[in-house]
């Protein structure tokens, strides 16, 4: 398949139009006449995923994050977003990102299914398209009222994780949610004004997360990775479903730190 034609079914889940002004997503690296046969993705171009991506002879890696995110004057082996460019440029491996467009049409809709939340609406519009809202996050109803650790279970459980970090009274009952995958510091204000009880994210601050729970919002920071590596599994399944002939493979789902 001509990767032209994969960008075309990258972008008709995630249209490019629905990121945010300050993103850089879309093809990357490479050119647009490649002949794709096999797809490696991640959720960062990490040296890891490089590495992988080369080892595999993939024709393509596909991210969340964008490895190229600021402006670059220089592309060197001395830097370690040089050092992945370059390897990916040997080795004719084009690379993608879907970034906060995903975060819009993807991961906001589907970190919400997870949790079962009822009744969702956009957390923080950011787009009204045909009269529709479309933003970042969900909020809604739980499928049923629960304590602050009955709802942390339930987050650990429905994500895979560990751990998580809470900011809130332990007694309090949660019956209304929000959802937002990543970084959510920026909206814990929308949740407040959405009446939110617990805002689910990650990348909470001391201050951030001690503020919110003065203001009666529980915080529950299940860490930037631990909500969005579920773009994985997703964008395996779109692609598996509409581009058959198509070798997709996924990086391990890996937590990227470790507490001693």
């Amino acid at each position: 398949m001509n990767l032209k034609d994969v960008i075309a079914i990258l972008e008709e889940q995630s249209p490019k139009s629905f990121a945010c002004d300050w993103d850089n997503v879309g093809l990357l690296t490479g050119r647009e006449d490649k002949e794709v046969k096999k797809i490696y993705i991640a959720l960062d171009a990490s040296d890891e995923a490089v590495k992988e991506a080369v080892e595999v002879e993939a024709d393509l890696l596909l991210t969340h994050h964008p490895l190229i995110f600021k402006g670059m004057k220089r592309i060197v082996a001395e830097d370690f977003i040089g050092r992945r460019l370059i390897q990916l440029i040997q080795n004719d491996v084009a690379y993608y990102a879907m970034h906060t467009n995903f975060d819009v049409k993807g991961m906001a809709d589907l970190s919400a299914a997870m949790i079962g939340l009822e009744d969702s609406e956009v957390l923080d519009v950011t787009a009204v398209v045909d009269g529709k809202q479309e933003g970042i996050g969900r909020v809604g109803k739980l499928m049923e009222p629960m304590t602050v650790e009955e709802c942390a279970k339930f987050i650990k459980a429905a994500f895979s994780l560990k751990e998580i970090k809470i900011f809130g009274d332990p007694e309090w009952i949660l019956t209304r949610a929000a959802i937002s995958p990543g970084s959510g510091k920026s909206e814990i204000d929308h949740a407040i004004v959405r009446k939110a009880d617990v805002l689910i994210t990650g990348d909470i601050d001391h201050h951030e997360g001690m503020d919110a729970a003065a203001r009666g919002l529980c915080i529950m920071d299940a860490g930037h990775y631990g909500l969005e590596h579920i773009f994985i599994r997703y964008m395996k399944e779109y692609l598996k479903e509409r581009c058959r002939e198509l070798e997709i493979i996924t990086q391990e789902i890996k937590f990227p730190y470790w507490i001693c």
